[in-house]
């Protein structure tokens, strides 16, 4: 009994030890070191963001797909393969001058395939058919008869001078061309994101051990401190000071750990990454050498951003209702013409002999005669709304054109910031290292040892949101100009492999 208990006892342990170490080691799996780079990489292909993106672009590329294919022969089939009649229907008999209900008893169906095609050039419709109709009469001799029309052609033209589908050839390809470009800047957009998230963590883990080192030598200062009131070389409140400090350093070591927390939450759950995951942030510890022209960075907006592109397409559509409008206002005629074969028999085998010709011809207008100014109204105001889009189009590349500039110039400068905050850590870092060696020795007191210290971690602080604001500045002009000033060509995409996946 004993050895059964210990037994069990012994495997107990062994599930113990080895569910700790599993744990052990899947703790230490979820630690990762990322740098900028790679989480704007990750941000691309996992957030939430990346798949949204992707699906505004697949929408766009069906729409164009849509338009495409309109513009292509179709080809359809329709049929009635039975319908069955049994009513009686009110007839005027004209041997006994009266009306009387007459038993209807018959079997109906019919085929028909029909290839139509849009003419772009003219904004008509072309149309090529071929029909099969069968009657079966239930009633009397219960004759059966067929209904054939071999083919048919004709055409229909609205001739008010309007033509819908020139105008969707001249404004689908700008809005497709724009859906690629939005595509492109939404990676960018997404860039500018999981940026400012990286260096809010970077920003929380650098406060964080700047507590660390401040609660550390914060204890190091009281327990000297609490020596030297003893013999004397410290006074109460330089005492009571360092105290204050050691209380301080403590609140904000807490209030650090809190800060890493709730920025590793946010990157993780963008990231679409376990919550356990724990990211050591690599700051990037050099920045590119980069001059930008603006008149070189404006060129590469007025080309690839998709703004212009937008720009262009309010005015296409602005010129379409114009022109809409313009053939409403007007006598509105409609041409429609059919030449085809048509015969009928008895015997199915006989419907397709000699065939004979039919044709039609419809010629149908419009003519306002009072409307009360109706028409010429929407014309005047499709006109007035054209002029008011086309002002705002003006004042929006103007102030597109200024963002520009301003973003260059923005960015060239931040380069100079970087490099002084960065010198301004070091010389910080090293006067504080030159107090405290001083005050251990007592050659300084607790007020010049505290400011020495606030103004390493100012330092400290600033050089980070340099760094965060260079690669922000970056990242905007990236996005602006759809161009990589590093790589120095423009920025593309996988198109063929985002519509496979």
């Amino acid at each position: 009994m004993k050895d059964s208990t210990l037994n069990r006892l012994h495997y107990l342990f062994l599930i113990i030890f080895f569910s700790g170490f599993i744990q052990i080691a899947n703790a230490q799996s979820e630690k990762l070191s990322l740098s900028l780079d790679e989480v704007v990489r990750i941000a691309s292909k996992s957030s939430l963001d990346a798949f949204r993106y992707k699906n505004m672009y697949l929408s766009s590329y069906w729409e164009y797909r849509y338009y495409k294919a309109d513009k292509l022969p179709s080809l359809s089939m329709s049929a009635t393969p039975l319908d069955f009649n049994h009513y009686r229907k009110r007839e005027y008999n004209f041997q006994t001058n009266e009306d009387q209900y007459v038993l209807r008893d018959y079997i109906n169906s019919d085929v028909a395939l029909k290839l139509n095609q849009n003419i772009g050039l003219t904004g008509g419709s072309l149309f090529l058919s071929s029909e099969l109709g069968m009657v079966k009469n239930m009633g009397g001799d219960q004759v059966t008869s067929y209904q054939a029309t071999p083919v048919s052609i004709g055409y229909s033209q609205s001739l008010n001078g309007y033509n819908a589908l020139r105008w969707q050839s001249k404004i689908e390809p700008v809005k497709y061309d724009k859906a690629k470009k939005t595509f492109i800047q939404s990676q960018e957009t997404l860039a500018m994101k999981s940026t400012a998230m990286f260096f809010d963590l970077v920003e929380a883990q650098i406060q964080l051990k700047i507590a660390q080192n401040n609660m550390s030598n914060a204890d190091t200062l009281y327990k000297i401190g609490k020596g030297r009131f003893q013999v004397g070389t410290v006074t109460q409140d330089e005492l009571l000071n360092l105290e204050l400090n050691q209380l301080n350093s403590q609140q904000a070591l807490n209030s650090a750990k809190l800060e890493v927390t709730r920025a590793q939450s946010g990157l993780n759950s963008y990231l679409m990454m376990d919550k356990k995951s724990q990211i050591d942030c690599k700051v990037p510890s050099e920045i590119p050498t980069l001059q930008i022209m603006a008149d070189h960075a404006l060129d590469l907006a007025l080309k690839n951003n998709p703004e212009i592109l937008d720009q262009q397409q309010q005015m296409l559509e602005q010129d379409q209702q114009v022109a809409q409008a313009r053939s409403e206002s007007g006598l509105n005629t409609t041409v429609f013409a059919m030449y085809g074969l048509n015969q009928s028999a008895e015997n199915f085998d006989r419907v397709y002999d000699q065939p004979d010709q039919s044709q039609r011809v419809q010629v149908g207008f419009n003519i306002p005669l009072v409307d009360w100014g109706r028409r010429k109204g929407k014309l005047m105001m499709a006109e007035s709304t054209r002029e008011v889009a086309n002002a705002r189009i003006k004042q929006s590349r103007i102030d597109f054109e200024q963002n520009i500039f301003q973003s260059v110039m923005e960015f060239n400068l931040q380069a100079e910031q970087v490099r002084n905050a960065a010198k301004a850590d070091t010389v910080a870092q090293k006067g504080y290292d030159v107090t405290f060696q001083r005050f251990l020795i007592g050659k300084v007191d607790v007020t010049k040892l505290n400011i020495a210290r606030t103004d390493r971690e100012s330092a400290r602080k600033a050089y980070i949101s340099a760094v965060k604001t260079y690669w922000s500045y970056y990242y905007q002009l990236r996005m602006l100009t759809l161009f990589d000033f590093i790589k120095n060509e423009d920025l593309t995409a996988e198109y063929d492999k985002i519509i496979q996946n």
